[in-house]
């Protein structure tokens, strides 16, 4: 099971390779940085690659009925509901 601070830097590291932002711009992300809707790169589109790369780096599974705005609006909330599934 990974740590919080782990699991930061893996979703990280997928919204940087996913999205093509820079690692300097993906470190700079805090709990209240806004992802979908805020960030031009992450639209509907790429939802789904970045939920995708996150399960395979992670060894998670993320079910449809999971995703909603709110786990995707902020780096904090995306980070939390992803830890909250490792510890399952």
């Amino acid at each position: 099971m990974e740590t919080i601070v782990q699991v930061e830097t893996v979703v990280r590291n997928v919204l940087s390779d996913v999205l093509g932002i820079s690692a300097s711009r993906a470190a700079a992300f805090n709990a209240d940085t806004g992802l979908f809707g805020a960030l031009p790169e992450f639209d509907s589109m790429a939802v789904m690659s970045v939920l995708t790369e996150i399960e395979d780096r992670l060894g998670i599974l993320i079910e449809d009925d999971e995703v909603d705005g709110e786990m995707l609006a902020t780096f904090g909330g995306l980070t939390a509901f992803v830890a909250a599934k490792q510890s399952r």
